[in-house]
């Protein structure tokens, strides 16, 4: 029986006397194996900002071997992972020329009149914004995706997946985009491990209703060791070590022009994103397309993530920051 995509498991029948006995249990560490153990790989997505998944899928699966097989959107089919058993931090997909006609738009410009890239001429190591036409009408579509190019197999380049084409975060001059967020997020959680403490999934907030505005982040954390929880001062660490991270107009907001205010850390109760995942479902959003925003601005979903705080961390330190 494959169980869900990419495991194998038992029998019907016990699968069904299994789940409700493991779920029962405290300790969910391993229970994909302990629930199905003939499951031999996760067909998941970790590119990306999907990333900040691996350590909880290792912690579910007890370490099995992680497997992305194609990259898809809802517009069209584009490329195939040709060495699909490699590290997640390896995986990169070759563009099938047959599934539409592939352009590229560089992320490198300096005026908005570009001239397309067409396949087999993109540059190793450069990033372009992926633009399709389609079987289906759609005509030089720009998806908002951005690949990295990483090699070729023939003619047809392999791509790793960066990020989506987007800012997340605007106060003042900064523009904070995914992939910076994603970065700050990882160096906070490294001060959350020797606490035997994760980060379960986040999303963030432009806060404009104080003066100054500042970031807002949203993290629901698992916390495995209730012996050994992070204090206050851990978490108050963890907004610093965030600031640090981002992009040098941002700390020069906070450090030099004082637009900025501190970066702020709301803990949200266990199980809120399953919850927020289930709120906008009822209001018409697709759950098979359904994905984590990293940034909400709706006055509802703010409201909805305020009403499962359980507390709240300042960055008690200005970050570093030099005009050299």
């Amino acid at each position: 029986m494959n169980a869900w995509p990419g495991l194998r498991g038992p029998t019907p029948g016990l699968w069904r006397t299994l789940l409700p006995w493991e779920c029962a249990k405290d300790n969910w560490e391993r229970i994909i194996a302990r629930i199905w153990p003939n499951t031999k790989y996760l067909d998941v997505i970790v590119t990306g900002a999907m990333t900040q998944y691996i350590p909880t899928l290792d912690y579910y699966s007890g370490g099995l071997p992680i497997v992305s097989v194609n990259y898809a959107s809802s517009e069209c089919f584009s490329g195939i992972n040709l060495n699909p058993i490699c590290k997640p931090s390896e995986i990169s997909y070759t563009i099938m020329p047959n599934m539409a006609y592939f352009e590229f738009l560089p992320c490198e410009r300096n005026s908005t009149y570009v001239e397309l890239v067409d396949l087999v001429d993109v540059k190793i190591g450069k990033e372009y914004e992926l633009v399709i036409t389609t079987f289906a009408g759609l005509y030089r579509y720009r998806v908002g995706d951005i690949l990295r190019v990483t090699g070729f197999h023939n003619s047809a380049p392999h791509f790793q997946f960066v990020r989506r084409e987007n800012v997340l975060l605007i106060i003042d001059t900064d523009k904070t985009k995914e992939p910076d967020l994603q970065t700050a997020v990882d160096n906070a959680s490294k001060l959350l491990c020797e606490f035997n403490t994760s980060v379960v999934e986040y999303t963030s907030h432009a806060d404009t209703t104080t003066i100054p505005g500042h970031y807002v982040i949203y993290l629901e954390l698992l916390e495995k060791d209730l012996d050994n929880l992070p204090r206050d001062n851990v978490l108050d660490k963890c907004c610093l070590a965030m600031e640090e991270s981002l992009d040098s107009e941002y700390r020069q907001c906070r450090v030099v022009y004082k637009s900025i205010g501190p970066l702020e850390i709301r803990v949200v109760k266990n199980g809120t994103f399953e919850e927020l995942m289930d709120y906008e479902i009822s209001k018409g959003a697709s759950l098979g397309q359904y994905k984590v925003p990293k940034c909400v601005s709706s006055k509802s979903m703010v409201d909805f993530l305020d009403s499962r705080v359980t507390s709240k961390y300042f960055s008690q330190a200005l970050p570093h920051w030099t005009s050299e």
